[in-house]
């Protein structure tokens, strides 16, 4: 059923962000804070072998009356080696090791998080404070020809910007992204090739590029440009509300999975329309993906905020179409009058990612790279205040991994699982996602890319 969501709900939930934002910052300044003479804490080990002493790991929940009520935890020493985790033992109880060590002090071991939706290749991050021009009575084409004058100003620096947002979102928890990328008449492939020199010096960063066609695929005439970008070796062909922007629906959508069939990528289209348009368009890639069964799987939907315009019997058939089709959905969890029905998709069997979309841009300034922010967001809007929602929220900005099973058995670490993680500030899981915790220290596959 389709959920709407009430002035006094969004109020609600904007003044707990921007509490739960207020508190994180408070603990993060706490938990830096030290003396004058406080010694210096060891940089952590470089490499892909060494110890962690003393890591918090989840071993299960408490329960009273049959509710969760708290999750149990103990400290353990971590070997990691070739990228994997090679011991997990009980601290101080490891084997006499020469590798090197680091003491995490009681920090939570999580899963490293995914941003499955972000930009990277148009940013104001890295560079002096910009809001973007406001917004009120512009429409989609309005931005486009914003975009189309800002693009040249940032092309110079959007190398070093990409760059600058990456080593954010590694002090975020953050390995691994989904980055769309602007194929334009402004920018040519210039973009595509800022973005992947940039990702080229930052090789502990895993990141599929998406081909996205901002300016329109058939209104920009950019096909020529995007087969060249996969020829480049871009993982996804894009897409950009095909009725609203292009004017055709299923000429634009035909465009864009034919570019996808013809050199056997994935596609990921932006999908913002809420009208009956919208629900078409979301109909008709359910259908082409049946009828090509290339593309199984490797479809996602992102935004795709028609879904939350549908209730009851239609809500359902499309959940099962998505399901079938195994079309992921990628939402950055949008605050406003319709609440996109996540749960409702999960249930289904629909793979649902998020990301941050914007940090700062000519769309939005309120980005902060944090995926845990994401999960609290997730928790809030779904009503996941609990010790065991909480602890589940996690998984939407993981990609589904999470310490302890619905049972409460540890899942993760588990031996030679990929050392992909990040070192928290919190008791718990479910403590980390409602308090926004400090990340500590983030590791990609086992290196060392980031520590407070």
């Amino acid at each position: 059923m389709m959920t709407v969501t009430s002035p006094s709900r969004r109020d609600f939930l904007q003044q707990g962000l921007r509490l739960t934002a207020a508190g994180s910052l408070l603990a993060a300044g706490m938990s830096h804070a030290a003396p004058d003479n406080a010694p210096a804490r060891p940089p952590l080990p470089q490499g892909d072998r060494y110890q962690l002493r003393n890591v918090r790991l989840e071993e299960g929940f408490e329960r009273e009356g049959g509710e969760v009520i708290a999750t149990h935890t103990a400290l353990y020493d971590i070997t990691v080696q070739a990228g994997r985790f090679a011991a997990i033992e009980r601290a101080g109880q490891a084997r006499v090791s020469d590798l090197p060590q680091w003491d995490a002090a009681g920090a939570l071991l999580l899963p490293r998080t995914r941003d499955m939706h972000i930009h990277l290749d148009k940013t104001f991050y890295g560079g002096p404070w910009q809001a973007p021009r406001p917004r009120q009575g512009k429409t989609i084409m309005d931005m486009i020809a914003r975009e189309q004058v800002l693009i040249p100003q940032l092309l110079p620096t959007s190398q070093a910007r990409a760059e600058a947002l990456i080593d954010l979102l590694y002090s975020k928890g953050t390995t691994e992204a989904r980055s769309h990328c602007n194929i334009d008449p402004v920018s040519g492939l210039q973009s595509l090739a800022h973005l992947q020199q940039a990702l080229a010096n930052r090789p502990h960063f895993h990141c599929e590029i998406v081909a996205f066609p901002q300016h329109g695929l058939l209104r920009a005439q950019v096909e020529g440009l995007m087969r060249e970008a996969m020829q480049q070796g871009v993982q996804f062909a894009g897409g950009l509300d095909p009725t609203r922007v292009d004017g055709a629906m299923q000429a634009s959508l035909d465009a864009m999975f034919q570019i996808a069939v013809d050199f056997n990528r994935g596609v990921d289209i932006h999908l913002h329309e809420t009208a009956p348009s919208g629900v078409a368009a979301i109909h008709y890639m359910i259908d082409t993906v049946a009828k090509t069964p290339q593309l199984k799987g490797k479809v996602t939907l992102s935004h795709g905020f028609a879904l939350a315009t549908l209730e009851g019997r239609a809500l359902d058939s499309t959940l099962a179409g998505l399901a079938e089709q195994q079309i992921s959905v990628a939402s950055t969890l949008p605050l406003g009058k319709l609440t996109m029905p996540l749960p409702q998709l999960q249930a289904a069997g629909v793979t649902v990612m998020t990301g941050t979309d914007s940090v700062i841009d000519h769309w939005s300034p309120f980005g902060t790279g944090s995926m845990l922010e994401k999960a609290n967001l997730y928790a809030q809007l779904y009503r996941s205040a609990d010790e065991f929602s909480l602890s589940r929220a996690l998984h939407i900005a993981t990609g589904g991994i999470l310490p302890l099973s619905d049972r409460g058995e540890r899942q993760w670490p588990q031996l030679q699982d990929d050392a992909s993680m990040m070192l928290v500030a919190a008791s718990c899981s479910a403590e980390a996602v409602a308090r926004i915790a400090p990340v500590c220290a983030t590791f990609h596959r086992g290196v060392p890319v980031f520590s407070a």
